[in-house]
């Protein structure tokens, strides 16, 4: 994982939370793990904007967390698939009000675009 140079501070469970949760990608990263597990290269595809290297970084930094699980499958074609441990399952309910938030918030921020296109 990448040694920040700020100490993450454990005494404040939101700033944990948002240590092991945030960032850019992650949550998307969550997100799309809710149903099955996915292959590397499927993340990328879903998640448009997020090089590989970012990716593999942030899939890294939540399977050190035991959020996610990496299994090598290894058959004919050895690969590597991605899927939410019990741990990242207990996120489900974070992420889903997150989704029922940003839909919620949905008309207004397509009036607050409108109102910025037409300025």
């Amino acid at each position: 994982m990448y040694n920040k140079k700020i100490p993450i501070d454990t005494t404040c469970g939101f700033r944990i939370a948002i240590e092991v949760m945030g960032g850019k990608w992650k949550p998307y990263i969550i997100y799309e793990l809710l149903d099955d597990s996915k292959r590397p290269s499927e993340l990328q595809r879903h998640i448009s904007g997020a090089s590989e290297r970012v990716l593999a970084q942030q899939l890294k930094e939540l399977t050190e967390y035991g959020v996610v699980e990496k299994r090598v499958i290894d058959s004919v074609a050895k690969h590597t698939e991605y899927s939410l441990t019990d741990l990242g399952r207990s996120l489900i309910p974070i992420i889903e009000q997150l989704r029922d938030w940003g839909n919620n918030f949905r008309p207004k921020l397509e009036e607050i675009l409108k109102n910025r296109s037409e300025n």
